[in-house]
C-alpha cells in the first residue's frame, strides 16, 4: 500500500472577474463541489471563497493530478450551475488556477486565511490577492489576467 498526503492550496476565479458568487449561491456552489468531490475521490479539506473566486485545500491521492482535480471540480460545477440557472446569466470559471504545496505545519494558517476571505476582501481586492500569489510564488503572468 501507498501513503502519500499532498496538500495543495488552490484558488480559481470566474472568468472575467464577474461577481457571481454572491452569499446565497456561494454556499450552495460550495456544497455541490463538496459533494462532487467526493463522489471523484477527491478530498476537500478546506473551502470558501469571495465574489469572484473560491480558495480551497486539496489533499491529492496517489492516482490524482492537479490538472485533472481541477478539470472535474471546476468543470463539473459550472454544468451544474447552468443546467440549474444558479445564476442569471451563463456562469464560466477562468481557465487558469493557481496550485500551491502546503506543509503540515502551514494547514491550520492556511485554513484561516481561507475561512476569512469575507473579511480578507473588505481590505484587499482579488486583483491585489492575485498580484500577491503572483510575486510571493514567483509565478508567470497569465495570459488572461494581463
Amino acid at each position: 500500500m501507498s501513503y502519500v498526503r499532498i496538500w495543495l492550496h488552490c484558488v480559481w476565479g470566474t472568468k472575467n472577474r464577474q461577481p457571481f458568487l454572491t452569499p446565497t449561491n456561494k454556499k450552495l456552489i460550495i456544497c455541490h463541489i463538496r459533494e462532487n468531490a467526493e463522489k471523484h475521490n477527491i478530498y476537500i479539506d478546506f473551502i470558501n471563497g469571495h465574489r469572484e473566486h473560491l480558495h480551497c485545500i486539496i489533499s491529492l491521492n496517489k492516482d490524482q493530478t492537479i490538472a485533472k482535480v481541477m478539470q472535474l471540480i471546476k468543470g463539473e460545477v459550472s454544468h451544474w450551475i447552468n443546467k440549474n440557472r444558479i445564476t442569471k446569466t451563463k456562469f464560466e470559471w477562468a481557465d487558469e488556477y493557481f496550485a500551491v504545496s502546503v506543509g503540515e505545519s502551514q494547514l491550520n494558517r492556511v485554513r484561516e486565511y481561507i475561512k476569512n476571505q469575507e473579511k480578507h476582501h473588505r481590505r484587499r481586492t482579488w486583483q491585489e490577492e492575485y498580484e500577491e500569489f503572483i510575486a510571493k510564488y514567483g509565478f508567470t503572468r497569465m495570459r488572461d489576467y494581463d
